[in-house]
């Protein structure tokens, strides 16, 4: 990216709106009320010719206290001292208000480019605010509709001069994109593939309200990027961040507290889980963080099962572990709990961690590599084959209707997560008790604990190719025998 715009101004402006434009997806979340955006969001931007780093940030608010209003004003502060260039959006409809003459003096302080713009500028009712955006002191207003998508030539034209400046930066911090893949069927079969800084990781931290996900993430980026407090349900948006965490790329995904289907009344909530299921849907590897204070309640168990179903690898961790008395007892009630309510899952990894203090992030991170690495095995059809056959010595598949269940071979279909086919007669009719008797046997064997396994039988084409053709007559032989003999 060759520099990055931040778009900052008061609630309601049309930030959001015009950063979903500008990346070309509906990665904000917009709403008519104001207040929607609380923390930093960052997306590749498009512009023409022109490739940037552009960042969504919460409405600035004339609060500097401690409240959710002031730590959301930090956020956009401290977005307005890491951008290159700051654009600077007002309400054309409303005109110039006091807080947007605020906002500009302390732009003019701390930002290095500002461009000032004047959103929602359609029609002759803008033309008055337009004109009164002349006194802010920061040059011409481009005149946009970000709804509408009028005015970005006249960005691109405001861009374009600064964009020179910043080319050779971005020509020298630019990924490598060319990874190398083995061409060997085998040397494929061995090897996991390693997230790079072009396609790293993709960890996704879900749970329930003020269960911790903000403050866990922060800590693993060593810094305050995302809006925290004691208030639930802080966090509305899935953000992405990259990272290097210990030597490996990642990029992890913030997602919304997520109550009881029946308790999310309101349109903004019911969006702001949407976009953390599709966290869940993109990601690789899924962080299910429960409180340690009320473990497994029921709408955790609805969570881990929807990461397990949707076939992503599940590493569960217990946060708020440092304000824990008897710890021994705890993990061994926990322990308990998890393998009697999540059988699904038996295996995968359970932590204990403070996102508080950090303690226990070593461990998680070795739990998400780990998980990372069963998602990936693959194990060679000699060596299924070998273990099919004992697993049907030790316990034969059932005769349903005196029809007896043949299992031929088995192979791996796919990974991520593993995908095994097995070949048999009367594929209808095995029981879902001997599936699980079976994945039960591959994770346990295989070494492949807490990921979920997709095993299907397949029926096999054993019909005779001459089955239901007429038999040929004496007369006919005879006349096809004598043909034979002549040639």
């Amino acid at each position: 990216m060759s520099f990055t715009l931040a778009i900052v101004g008061r609630p309601n402006v049309g930030k959001s709106t015009l950063f979903n434009r500008l990346v070309g997806k509906r990665l904000a979340l917009v709403d008519d009320q104001p207040g929607v955006t609380r923390d930093l969001r960052e997306g590749a931007a498009r512009l023409a010719d022109l490739r940037f780093t552009v960042i969504d940030t919460a409405g600035l608010e004339e609060v500097t206290d401690d409240s959710l209003q002031g730590r959301m004003r930090r956020l956009t502060e401290r977005a307005v001292d890491m951008a290159d260039i700051c654009l600077f959006m007002i309400d054309a409809r409303v005109g110039v208000t006091p807080s947007d003459l605020v906002f500009a003096d302390i732009l003019r302080k701390r930002a290095g480019h500002v461009i000032l713009a004047a959103n929602k500028a359609e029609g002759k009712a803008a033309d008055a605010g337009v004109i009164e955006a002349y006194s802010l002191g920061l040059g011409e207003p481009i005149r946009l509709s970000a709804e509408h998508g009028e005015g970005l030539n006249d960005l691109y034209s405001a861009l374009m001069p600064l964009a020179d400046s910043y080319a050779e930066r971005a020509t020298e911090d630019a990924p490598e994109t060319d990874v190398e893949l083995p061409e060997d069927d085998d040397e494929i079969t061995d090897t996991v593939p390693q997230p790079t800084e072009a396609k790293p990781l993709q960890v996704a931290v879900v749970g329930r309200p003020n269960a911790g996900k903000s403050t866990l993430i922060n800590q693993i980026l060593g810094e305050d990027r995302l809006l925290t407090g004691p208030e639930a349900g802080i966090t509305r948006d899935a953000i992405s961040l990259r990272t290097d965490w210990n030597g490996v790329p990642m990029r992890i995904f913030d997602t919304a507290g997520m109550r009881k289907k029946a308790k999310v009344q309101e349109k903004l909530e019911k969006l702001s889980v949407s976009d953390g299921l599709r966290a869940v849907k993109f990601a690789e590897v899924v962080v299910v963080l429960l409180d340690a204070e009320i473990p497994f309640e029921q709408q955790d168990l609805r969570i881990a099962d929807l990461a397990e179903r949707e076939g992503r690898a599940v590493v569960v961790a217990v946060n708020k572990w440092d304000i824990e008395e008897d710890r021994q007892a705890k993990l061994k009630a926990l322990k308990e709990a998890f393998e009697r309510l999540l059988p699904q899952l038996r295996g995968a990894p359970l932590i204990t961690v403070s996102a508080k203090t950090g303690r226990g992030l070593d461990r998680l991170h070795d739990a998400i590599m780990r998980a990372y690495e069963v998602w990936n095995r693959r194990v060679t059809t000699a060596q299924l084959n070998r273990w099919l056959s004992g697993m049907m010595e030790a316990h034969p598949p059932p005769a349903p209707q005196g029809k007896r269940i043949k299992l031929r071979y088995m192979t791996q279909a796919k990974t991520r997560p593993p995908g095994f086919v097995v070949m048999c007669s009367h594929p209808d009719k095995v029981p879902d008790s001997y599936n699980r008797y079976l994945v039960n046997g591959l994770r346990i064997d295989f070494d492949m604990p807490g990921t979920p396994i997709r095993l299907w039988m397949r029926g096999q084409n054993d019909a005779n190719p001459y089955k239901g053709r007429k038999k040929a007559g004496p007369s006919k032989l005879r006349k096809h025998t004598e043909g034979r003999r002549k040639d």
